[in-house]
């Protein structure tokens, strides 16, 4: 009664389980990245824990939004993620190969990461107004080639062979959970199968064909192309049970392990953190997505559920990418681990993903047919 009576229903009424949680991997983030700047928190720490709580604040934002809203202004923002991939094609910075981001002065954005949430409710748009007797026709199928078409080209011009992979794994999960028929996901299984060779020999540029060919024997050049995977696994593997110790992991602070406060800090904090370290942050990853599906669950409407999914998804593909990466299980391509790795962009889209599931999480619960 208390909390009823002096907290303002908007905070009460906020999912504080799953914000507790989100804290939680932020704060893990910037302990990670205080102990690889060797015990400073410039220069990755303090702007991660300053990003953190301003997307922190959108997310908050957006969640007093109505889901409807996002439905209305799907396609604007559609359009507006093209103008902005466009624009990163004539007037992007390059890094790590690829011209992906935009300069704003205060902040580098990198757009393809913006249109993983954009992508979600247009799909999810469409879908919530196809008919059931018509999900399993071809006209349920044509449109991805409409929506999809564009953005996939224009990242692949960057090159970002990363983001499109997750951006192509979540239009598929999306579609089958919008209930499209089992077999165009076997045969598009079989056309991807038939398009790798020409995709490896005239797509991919030299150092990403390397990324390929390392990933299955990464012994074969340990201190060349096969390097980053090396050192990550050498990292996870010294911590042990327990870790080294925060503040104390050789591979990071002798600066053995590349890129260690972005695609690889979940090496540097398993050395440091050992193996229970390791199995809390996933854990803590684990509570995220199942209130996240538990959202979609929940949801009311068809759109609202598809979104939901979709946004929950987007986080999902983060983290197991970025997890098998930096175990070997998968090629490097350059995935961030979400809420803990250095980088704007990619908080920023998960913050996103976020604030629309508390919309809708928040629109279920003020359902009057739910009380």
């Amino acid at each position: 009664m208390m909390r009823a009576t002096f907290v303002p229903t908007a905070v009460a009424t906020l999912p504080w389980g799953m914000l507790w949680v989100v804290v939680a991997l932020g704060t893990a983030g910037v302990l990670g990245l205080y102990s690889a700047a060797g015990g400073s928190m410039t220069p990755w720490a303090l702007p991660h824990a300053v990003r953190f709580m301003a997307f922190l604040g959108l997310a908050l934002a957006l969640a007093r939004i109505r889901p409807q809203t996002f439905h209305d202004f799907a396609f604007i923002a559609y359009v507006g993620g093209i103008l902005l991939l466009i624009l990163t094609l004539m007037l992007g910075v390059i890094g790590g190969g690829a011209r992906s981001w935009l300069d704003l002065g205060v902040v580098r954005l990198q757009p393809s990461e913006l249109m993983k949430p954009v992508l979600v409710l247009v799909l999810a748009r469409f879908y919530s107004h196809v008919p059931a007797a018509e999900i399993r026709r071809i006209a349920a199928i044509w449109p991805l080639a409409v929506f999809l078409g564009p953005p996939i080209l224009l990242i692949l011009l960057q090159p970002d062979l990363g983001t499109t992979m997750l951006i192509v794994l979540n239009t598929i999960a999306l579609m089958f959970l919008a209930g499209l028929p089992l077999r165009l996901f076997i045969g598009g299984g079989l056309a991807v199968a038939a398009a790798i060779p020409i995709v490896y020999s005239f797509m991919m540029l030299p150092h990403q064909r390397d990324r390929v060919l390392i990933f299955l024997n990464p012994e074969q050049d340990p201190l060349g192309a096969g390097y980053h995977l090396t050192q990550s696994k050498i990292a996870i593997g010294s911590g042990g049970l327990f870790g080294k110790g925060f503040l104390n992991g050789t591979q990071s602070h002798l600066q053995y392990l590349p890129e260690q406060h972005t695609d690889f800090i979940f090496s540097a904090l398993a050395e440091e953190w050992g193996l229970a370290g390791g199995c809390v942050l996933i854990l803590l990853f684990f509570l995220l997505l199942k209130w996240g599906m538990g959202v979609a669950l929940d949801a009311k409407g068809r759109f609202e559920r598809l979104a939901a999914s979709g946004m929950t998804l987007t986080i999902f593909f983060y983290i197991a990418v970025n997890l098998m990466m930096v175990m070997g299980l998968a090629p490097v391509v350059g995935i961030p681990l979400p809420l803990v790795s250095y980088g704007g962009s990619a908080m920023l889209t998960v913050m996103i993903c976020l604030g629309v599931l508390m919309a809708i999480d928040r629109s279920d619960r003020r359902d009057p047919r739910r009380r």
